[in-house]
């Protein structure tokens, strides 16, 4: 329901009369619904995670035609794939750090830069070794942009559909591995693989400027008392839109200080190891399939370097045709739910191909590509789900801690790929993914509810 502006203040005392003015200052953000303010944040961040996701995809397309240069074996591949996950593994942390002491936008600024420059530095590697060096490093500003980016815009959301604005959002990132997959499989067979750099790179230094017009997030302002700042912020919010949504539920004492060891308290342990193990479970599988993909119809199953990209591709667009429904259905099935179908459906469709031996490239891009499209959905769910289920005194570093696993799991899978190719043929690849998504829909279980609650409802 919206009601009009002029009851704001009758929304603000039934929060609490007596509230303290952090607790008004988060009630006034609730009760603003989505309206042109939010737009400008959503587009800039956006562009920045739209070129993370084409810096992280960027070495999938050019691998088919490194493999043949400097003749690359199956445990090479799979090291030069991890090496960029390792270094995100290392810049969420780090990033995740910077932006709870300094502030959402000054870790997106850091981050940004960092993973542009070296996507540039990328394009003059000369053999394996630097490429690998270079990897990591853009891995390190690669791993900070995103789970910061996802905090920074679900701190701006409100409880009434934050689930559908958060989702469309976040569908930026399928959108963007989607249009560097097409991207990839025309631009590398005619121009070459540093051109894949190049455009990443590049693209995300003209963005940046941008990050500088951005306001601070005033959840993290308040948690940090800067008061009369998040005020200020909060009226040019108020001032967008005339409209206002009624805030019902009492806010509680927003506590400032925090440290990491609160992601082990006795109230917020199972959450954590509950969304850790879901990260690495969904990452494992989709971040292996969508690494591997491109080169195994290519020494596999022998298609030409064009043909074998164009059909990687599909799986991602496949993916952003289940985030989009995940976008409009979350807030109504909940994040629990859609978490444990989306791994049975997945298992079930690597189990089939497995079962009739992945015997052709057309199977593959099939029920390959349905299986990553689906879990696709979840590793975009796991973004809002995991800034839900932490206060903001420490959202991103728990994001960031999160998404630690992610990174993990995506440099082990591809290695582990590589193992179970050279030693048991391609099928058994694919009965491995079907066991994670088995675990992972186990583990889903154990999820907690948020659709439609407060943040500081969820996370006191």
């Amino acid at each position: 329901m919206i009601v009009n502006t002029s009851k704001q203040t009758d929304f603000i005392s039934s929060v609490n009369s007596s509230a303290d003015r952090p607790s008004q200052l988060l009630a006034r953000i609730e009760s603003i619904p989505f309206s042109r303010w939010h737009i400008k944040p959503r587009v800039i961040v956006g562009s920045a995670t739209f070129f993370d996701g084409f810096d992280t995809l960027s070495l999938a397309y050019a691998l088919p035609v490194l493999i043949s240069l400097w003749n690359l074996n199956a445990g090479q591949i799979g090291m030069l794939i991890a090496s960029g996950y390792l270094g995100q593994a290392v810049g969420a942390l780090i990033f995740g750090t910077i932006a709870e002491r300094f502030g959402r936008i000054f870790s997106l600024k850091g981050s940004l830069f960092l993973m542009s420059v070296m996507g540039l530095a990328c394009m003059f590697a000369g053999n394996y070794n630097i490429l690998f060096m270079l990897r990591f490093l853009q891995g390190v500003g690669l791993g900070g942009e995103v789970p910061i980016a996802a905090t920074y815009i679900n701190e701006l959301s409100g409880a009434h559909g934050r689930g559908k604005f958060f989702m469309i959002y976040e569908m930026i990132f399928p959108i963007s591995l989607m249009v560097t997959a097409q991207l990839g499989a025309i631009i590398v067979p005619s121009l070459g693989w540093k051109w894949m750099f190049l455009i990443g790179g590049l693209v995300g230094l003209i963005v940046l400027p941008f990050l500088f017009m951005l306001h601070e997030s005033p959840r993290w302002l308040i948690s940090k008392g800067r008061f009369d700042k998040a005020d200020r912020i909060i009226k040019e919010m108020e001032a967008s839109t005339e409209e206002r949504l009624p805030v019902t539920m009492t806010v509680n004492k927003v506590t400032a200080k925090a440290n990491w060891k609160e992601l082990f308290s006795p109230f917020y342990l199972r959450r954590t190891l509950v969304v850790w193990t879901l990260w690495f479970s969904a990452f494992f599988i989709s971040n292996g399939l969508n690494n591997w993909l491109p080169s195994l119809y290519k020494t596999v199953y022998k298609l030409s370097l064009k043909d074998s990209l164009h059909a990687a591709s599909i799986t991602n667009v496949i993916q952003v045709v289940m985030v989009l429904a995940c976008a409009f259905l979350v807030d109504k099935i909940g994040r629990k739910k859609w978490a444990i179908g989306a791994f049975l459906i997945a298992g079930c469709l690597l189990t089939i191909l497995w079962f009739n031996g992945a015997k052709s490239p057309q199977s593959v891009m099939v029920l390959g590509s349905t299986a990553y499209g689906v879990i696709g959905s979840v590793t975009v769910l796991l973004y809002l789900y995991t800034t839900e289920i932490y206060p903001t005194r420490m959202r991103a570093i728990g994001t960031a801690f999160a998404t630690t696993w992610l990174r993990l799991a995506s440099a082990i899978a591809p290695m582990l790929i590589g193992i179970i190719l050279d030693a048991k043929g391609v099928s058994y690849v694919f009965i491995t993914f079907a066991i994670v998504c088995i675990i992972g829909s186990l583990l889903a279980t154990r999820m907690i509810e948020t659709r439609e609650k407060m943040l500081e409802e969820i996370a006191p």
